[in-house]
């Protein structure tokens, strides 16, 4: 028999606030993993680094500061236009012009100066626009590597959860074949041990994951564990050799650029006190009378006034123009040198990397080599536990269940080195692209994957 209840609602205070409840705690149900956190491509987080990047900011803020300082050597042939008035009362003889209001008008006309810092301008805007290149690609190559090794240490990570799983399984057997009086309570001691030393892996493995989600957090302005990489989105790194022609880096030819700037500065202050300037000047007064009794003291007084002519300059003895030209000058040679430092530098670190990448590439064949043994290994053990020994006289002994889990351990263990070897080679291999002048190249390779 089915008895039907009834439950008033009407007048329920709580019904409202209750269903809201429900309703929320069903949302985050379904939707909270993929609010918590969700795989981002590659493409992505450089992208955003970039927009987030603080050295990104300044060195476009300094694009700015470039083209407003080519601006206003530009504008000095152009006749600026400046209005005003002063307005005053004097007793007796005038000590002033009463002007009530005037217009004044000046530009340059003839600089020998001025041409080299307009060249001096036009360098050092193609020397601002270099750095921010040099400043996105720097980026996104940090970007690049805090993402592959995020990546990394999250497969490492997964199969350290592996080995400590594998561990037990050990301590568990060797505890039984310690009560058994199999094993001694040496064995047992040596499972727990290693059951220690992988758990403080992979707490290791945790805490560097959580730097890695923290640093791209930071560079992205995403929040923190928002972050889940998807390996698909990883272009190959191209194989690089110092072989190959190398590009100039946009760091490098941005300091050129800086010297060029330099330079020009400083003949512009060179011939600043050596050779002419000519200047156009106007101005235009409206006179009152009223206030000062010009017309007392002066004759034909008339209300609106204009001048208008050519400024000269010719410096003769100006020791402070020439003390700045040597000034400039001297800044102009440490740009110089400071340029072709850095070159020197980026063939040094060409090379260093070089030598490394033969290395690398060496220790991860040999550590895939080790998994692929290490693999092999486990299906030995594994049949051999299942087809035991045989009944023929002198065979080996059986494996105890305690070998399979040695064996799967030392896999595991293989399969991180593995992963360490592919890790290091790929940073190196991303560091040499960038040495070479080929990060152009990478992020390409990114927007196209």
């Amino acid at each position: 028999m089915t008895k039907n209840v009834y439950v008033k609602t009407g007048n329920n205070p709580r019904r409202g606030w209750m269903l809201a409840l429900f309703l929320l705690t069903g949302s985050a149900l379904a939707f909270g993993p993929s609010l918590l956190s969700a795989q981002v491509s590659l493409t992505t987080v450089v992208d955003l680094a970039q927009k987030n990047s603080s050295a990104v900011k300044l060195a476009e803020a300094d694009l700015k500061k470039a083209q407003a300082t080519l601006g206003q050597t530009q504008d000095a042939y152009i006749p600026n236009f400046v209005i005003g008035s002063t307005v005053g009362y004097s007793h007796g003889f005038p000590t002033g012009q009463p002007s009530v209001g005037s217009a004044n008008m000046q530009s340059l006309v003839l600089s020998f100066s001025q041409r080299q810092y307009l060249k001096a301008g036009h360098a050092g805007i193609e020397a601002a626009n270099l750095a921010l290149k040099d400043a996105r690609e720097q980026v996104a190559l940090d970007a690049s590597t805090f993402y592959i090794e995020f990546d990394t240490v999250e497969q490492e990570l997964k199969a350290a959860r592996e080995q400590e799983s594998f561990t037990e399984n050990l301590v568990r057997i060797e505890q039984q074949r310690s009560e058994a009086g199999v094993d001694s309570d040496q064995d047992l001691l040596q499972a727990r041990l290693k059951a220690a030393q992988l758990k403080l892996q992979r707490l290791h493995l945790e805490t560097r994951a959580a730097a890695l989600a923290k640093r791209l957090a930071t560079l992205t302005g995403l929040p923190t564990g928002s972050i889940f990489p998807d390996r698909a989105s990883i272009p190959e790194i191209p194989a690089l050799s110092a072989d190959q022609a190398p590009r100039k880096l946009p760091g490098i030819a941005a300091a050129d650029n800086v010297a060029r700037s330099k330079q020009f500065q400083a003949l512009g202050d060179d011939l600043l006190w050596r050779r002419l300037q000519v200047g156009f000047g106007a101005v235009y007064n409206y006179d009152l009378n009223e206030l000062n009794s010009y017309s007392t003291y002066y004759k034909n007084f008339t209300p609106n006034n204009v001048s208008f002519g050519l400024q000269i300059t010719i410096p003769f003895f100006d020791f402070a123009l020439r003390a700045k030209a040597k000034q400039t000058a001297a800044e102009a040679l440490r740009a110089k040198v400071e340029a072709e430092q850095a070159g020197r530098q980026n063939d040094v670190q060409i090379a260093e990397l070089t030598g490394s990448l033969r290395e690398l590439d060496t220790l991860a064949e040999i550590a895939g080599l080790k998994q692929q043994i290490a693999q092999g290994q486990i299906k030995a053990v594994e049949a051999q536990l299942e087809l035991g020994n045989g009944a023929a006289p002198g065979a080996q002994a059986q494996l105890s269940p305690k070998a399979e889990q040695l064996a799967l351990i030392d896999e595991r263990q293989k399969f991180q080195e593995a992963l360490d070897a592919s890790l290091e080679l790929s940073k190196a291999r991303l560091g040499l692209l960038r040495a070479l002048g080929h990060m152009e190249d990478w992020l390409h390779e990114l927007h196209a994957k």
